[in-house]
């Protein structure tokens, strides 16, 4: 078995499912990418943070359960929603006192 075959199977396929879901919904409710049910581009932050939370809850959830890559994915996948969102807040709160 090749070392890219090996990580594959490294990952759940169903972790991962779960992870790419909740990591899309807060891509969406941070405006940087559409959702399907509508053409609309819409900013939500309050949503956003609540499926980030979802994410860390995951991640506390599963400590010590999951693989190497599985938890690297994880909190790349975090980190990268979080620096998104406090650059999405920043913008919010520039807007606010432009207004």
């Amino acid at each position: 078995m090749s070392d890219i075959e090996r990580e594959t199977f490294d990952i759940d396929s169903d972790f991962l499912n779960l992870m790419t879901m909740l990591a899309s919904s807060v891509w969406c409710y941070l405006g940087k990418m559409q959702g399907s049910a509508s053409d609309k581009i819409h900013v939500d932050l309050q949503n956003a943070k609540i499926a980030i939370d979802m994410l860390l809850a995951l991640r506390s959830k599963t400590m010590n359960n999951l693989t190497k890559k599985e938890e690297e994915m994880l909190n790349s996948t975090i980190s990268n929603l979080q620096i998104n969102y406090a650059e999405e807040v920043e913008k919010f709160k520039l807007n606010q006192k432009k207004n």
